[in-house]
């Protein structure tokens, strides 16, 4: 449990429940409680760090929006006349009305419905009837969109709610190289689509995945013979992960009517030193809940956000590369549409064990467990695992206690 808010409305430390001692162990409380999901908020949703929302390739001209919510906050991120990519709260500085309900669109301002006071692309208050009848001290320049801060890398949009954000390149620090590959090198994209599910499970349970699970689970990878194995997982000590997948043989193909839908075709982004195989893919994992995905000729962006303690809103965003001709566009989509998204044939699986573990956790054992490639010896590394270990997972859950203020 957490101590309630104290009266000035500050956040108060956690009380006496502590952390497991194992360092391969995370406490079930953490998912299931409530009032844990109330500090998130705080520490990690409205904290100091950088939350992945977009691709420019969203916002592809000036006026072009679409609006998220990160945490419990509503923000529109909107391209610029200037160019820029901005983000601002989604509610009027007048009296806290959603001014855009649309989740994706043009426009040359926002307009409050409630009492028409219109905000232009830069989040300036232009117009706001009646104002002869406003106080004297009325200042239009102090009634603006409330802004959060934005900021591009490869072309990703990542915003943060916190007034003091670290810079962006130097919290990304070491999976730079591996986001630029994801995204094609260049970054320069264009959308294709999305695919929305909303997982009846809690948003730590659906970012708790790795690579043991994937040929066990997954009924594809056993009807295909996807064997392998040969790839890398590596977390920096900010929780960031890469992971390089890679298979030792071709899939058998004798099912499918179409083969093509697990072709690599390579299009116009040159293969990359991170996933330089057919059968390989690269997913770069932003901590704490971003998602950028390159799988064979599929471009990926998971946006995620939770909606309460026990739902998670995920968008799968696809892309193509801007060069791409319009078959490689075709193929490109028919990949996105058929492989890895909440009902593709190779991750279907993947909400139905969402569900089944969040509707398991108020049960024994109280933790949770990583084994598949742990070691107990004192010198045992969790930060770089083989493809299909689950054991940086311990990392991203000692960033988590770290953040949130749990004593092991």
């Amino acid at each position: 449990m957490i101590r309630p808010r104290t009266p000035d409305g500050s956040g108060a430390a956690p009380d006496a429940r502590t952390w497991p001692s194992g360092f391969n162990e995370a406490p079930k409380w953490a998912v299931e409680d409530a009032s844990v999901f109330e500090l998130e908020i705080e520490r990690i949703f409205e904290g100091p760090l950088w939350h992945v929302v977009g691709h420019v390739a969203e916002l592809d001209a000036p006026g072009r929006f679409k609006t998220i919510t990160l945490g419990r906050t509503p923000l529109i991120l909107v391209h610029g006349t200037d160019g820029g990519i901005r983000a601002f709260h989604n509610s009027c500085a007048h009296r806290g009305t959603m001014v855009e309900t649309r989740f994706r669109g043009h426009a040359d301002g926002f307009e409050c419905p409630y009492h028409r006071w219109l905000y232009g692309l830069d989040g300036r208050l232009e117009r706001c009837p009646g104002e002869n009848d406003f106080p004297v001290s009325f200042d239009r320049s102090r009634h603006g969109l409330a802004t959060a801060h934005a900021a591009t890398f490869a072309g990703i949009i990542f915003a943060s709610l916190h007034d003091r954000p670290a810079p962006l390149q130097e919290w990304l620090g070491s999976i730079r190289d591996a986001l630029k590959a994801a995204m094609g090198e260049d970054g320069r994209l264009r959308l294709l689509g999305y695919q929305k599910v909303e997982f009846e499970a809690n948003w730590k349970v659906y970012i708790d995945d790795e690579g043991y699970h994937a040929p066990l689970l997954h009924r594809a990878f056993r009807i295909l013979q996807w064997r392998g194995g040969e790839g890398s997982q590596r977390r920096d000590p900010n929780g960031h992960r890469i992971t390089r997948t890679r298979s030792g043989a071709r899939p058998d193909t004798r099912l499918l009517r179409d083969p093509e839908l697990i072709a690599y075709r390579g299009g116009s982004c040159p293969r990359n030193k991170f996933a330089d195989q057919e059968t390989g893919s690269l997913l770069v994992t932003p901590w704490p809940l971003g998602a950028v995905m390159n799988h064979l000729d599929v471009i990926n962006i998971r946006l995620a956000n939770p909606v309460d303690p026990v739902r998670t809103e995920v968008h799968y965003a696809y892309f193509a590369h801007a060069d791409d001709d319009p078959d490689m566009v075709r193929h490109r989509l028919r990949q996105s549409s058929n492989l890895i998204g909440p009902s593709g044939f190779i991750s279907l699986e993947d909400g139905a064990v969402f569900a089944r573990i969040q509707r398991a956790l108020h049960s024994r054992p109280d933790t949770t467990r990583y084994v598949r490639g742990w070691s107990d010896d004192s010198d045992y590394d969790p930060y770089a695992v083989s493809q299909n270990d689950e054991t940086t997972n311990t990392v991203w859950w000692e960033v988590y206690r770290r953040t949130m203020g749990f004593e092991r």
